[in-house]
């Protein structure tokens, strides 16, 4: 490493994605520098405490030493500097590139030969050549020879970041002769297999895992509104689906959602040969909501002034992570209804009441996350005694296999007491 440089690498980002990785890379004996722009999270760090839920994170942090600083320029002390920060959509479908592009301003004055800027962020194509044309055109270093650009995506799964750092293939599209290269070896601390590619390809295959998840779980969405307009059981047709046969696969329905994506979509249709594909996909999970509310008014009649508890606000199962639920949605729209919602959810750090309180004499409970302290006979019970008799429970998760998106408690619970399947 060259004398100028005093750390091994920093992590410009430090929220779900750039934390772990700053831990995982000072885990593997690296110096490094992690920058955030948010005082509450550096506060937390520095104190030694985890801002977030990550499995095995807090353990790391109790035995690293990471150097944090708010100071973006204080990145150009490492040869490597990872950019982990959000990359929002504009409404109008278009990748918003603020975030980075200011860093990129703040790193200008003080690149030099031999830095190494990796894009670890979801990003638009051709947004990995835009930085190596930024800094070729600002600067006039010769990318891939002076300085390295490359795109290598974040693929892992919330809650499994220390599991899947050391066992995903890592991909790595560098921009020029050698950025793939340099990039690559600095991934290879964790063990993993390193595929390289062209930006283009690395850029694409991140945004299409996601669009592939975001279309394979509005399949199950669309067919469980298909089902209620039919007056059929949405969990029997997949069930018919999938039994035995080597062309089924259909998943399950429920919220889809979380930052990834709700958003990634965009950055494919921003330039879209087939306009519309995939705003339709998105209007599908989008509507799940309100299919819910309208569910059950059509159940319940006026839900104005009708206790609703909802059971879960984080956009997947088992995490504290709340961004982008379509709890939230759900909540909202509840109160437009003007029910008077009661919500509880084990792991987010906004607060909420405990079970027992939230299903009290509840009219109707919907699980909205499925969280597996939701799942299994045990909280049905609960919601059986504690809410009212006639209380509608809305579960397109199936959390208690009643195999029914709407039930009444008192129903399903005698089904699960007595083991037979809901009809």
């Amino acid at each position: 490493m060259p004398e100028a440089f005093t750390h091994d690498v920093a992590v410009i980002g430090c929220g779900r994605v750039g934390l772990p990785l700053a831990l995982a890379f000072a885990d593997r004996g690296l110096s490094v520098v992690g920058v955030d722009k948010q005082p509450e999270l550096l506060a937390a760090v520095s104190g030694g405490r985890m801002p977030f839920d990550e499995p095995h994170a807090q353990a790391v942090l109790d035995r690293v030493t990471v150097h944090w600083t708010d100071i973006v320029s204080d990145a150009a002390r490492a040869r490597h500097v990872v950019i982990t920060l959000g990359t929002p959509s504009f409404s109008h479908i278009e990748i918003d590139l603020r975030d980075i592009r200011g860093v990129l301003d703040d790193l200008l004055p003080h690149l030099r030969e031999g830095h190494a800027l990796t894009l670890r962020s979801t990003i638009a194509p051709r947004t990995t050549e835009f930085v190596a044309g930024y800094l070729a055109k600002h600067r006039g270093f010769d990318v891939g020879a002076e300085v390295f650009v490359a795109h290598c995506p974040e693929r892992i799964a919330a809650g499994r970041f220390f599991e899947e750092i050391v066992s995903l293939p890592c991909i790595v599209g560098g921009v020029g002769r050698r950025s793939g290269e340099v990039v690559g070896e600095l991934f290879e601390v964790f063990g993993v297999r390193i595929d390289q590619t062209t930006p283009v390809q690395a850029e694409l295959a991140k945004i299409w895992t996601n669009i592939m998840r975001y279309a394979t779980f509005a399949l199950p969405n669309l067919l469980m509104m298909d089902c209620e307009q039919y007056g059929a059981n949405v969990f029997d047709v997949i069930e018919l689906i999938n039994r035995d046969y080597p062309r089924g696969g259909m998943a399950l329905p429920g919220f889809t959602a979380g930052t990834c994506l709700r958003k990634d979509f965009a950055f494919s249709e921003e330039r879209s040969h087939a306009p519309g594909m995939l705003l339709a996909v998105s209007r599908v999970n989008e509507s799940v909501p309100l299919f819910l509310v309208e569910g059950m008014v059509r159940r319940l009649g006026t839900l104005a002034n009708r206790k609703v508890a909802v059971l879960g606000l984080a956009f997947k199962a088992g995490t504290d992570d709340e961004r982008d639920s379509l709890a939230h949605k759900l909540v909202r729209l509840l109160e437009r209804e003007l029910a008077d919602v009661a919500i509880h959810d084990p792991h987010v750090t906004t607060p909420t009441q405990s079970f027992d309180d939230a299903v009290l004499d509840a009219d109707a409970v919907v699980l909205a996350t499925n969280h597996p302290e939701f799942c299994g006979t045990g909280p049905l019970r609960r919601i059986a005694t504690g809410a009212k008799e006639t209380a509608l429970v809305v579960d397109p998760w199936d959390c208690f296999g009643a195999a029914q998106v709407f039930a009444y408690a008192n129903e399903i619970a005698a089904l699960s007491a007595a083991g037979a399947p809901a009809a």
